[in-house]
């Protein structure tokens, strides 16, 4: 799938349409992604802040789906945990920046070369509109090659 169908899709896709998330960019190799989302009075809480869950759902599926992309039809990848810390109150727009270097799918590659899980860690920020970081997330994905024993 080019990376402008991809964006399109998920731009268009009810849950981050409806809570005002906009992925900004998609690069043509999917190893890198800008998410953004403005603050709306329907994606904010009760203390005029964003809506933790928004921030969360902002970050949520980013890594795998690069991840499926980027090692192709002969992997299986999931989500399997995520650590959020909320830093402090996230105003106005927000932007996160999801990066999967070289040497991370190297690493993914060699672990996985005889059939074994591997459970990669990520790191994503999101960013208000000074740089001032109101969000710390790790993902954990698991990835095994397909048609691999089990282990």
């Amino acid at each position: 799938m080019k990376p402008n169908f991809f964006k399109l899709l998920l731009n268009l896709y009810p849950p981050y349409w409806g809570t005002g998330i906009y992925l900004k960019y998609v690069s043509p190799d999917y190893r890198e992604i800008i998410v953004q989302m403005k603050m709306r009075w329907y994606n904010r809480n009760y203390v005029n802040t964003h809506f933790g869950g928004s921030l969360y759902a902002m970050a949520d599926p980013f890594f795998m789906l690069m991840l499926i992309r980027i090692l192709g039809k002969g992997f299986v990848v999931w989500d399997k945990a995520a650590h959020i810390d909320f830093v402090k109150p996230g105003k106005g727009k927000v932007t996160a920046r999801f990066l999967i270097r070289e040497e991370e799918i190297k690493a993914i590659l060699h672990h996985t070369a005889d059939g074994q899980k591997h459970f990669p860690e990520f790191s994503v920020e999101i960013k208000d509109e000074v740089g001032e970081t109101v969000v710390k997330m790790v993902k954990t994905l698991y990835v095994r090659r397909k048609n691999s024993p089990r282990r």
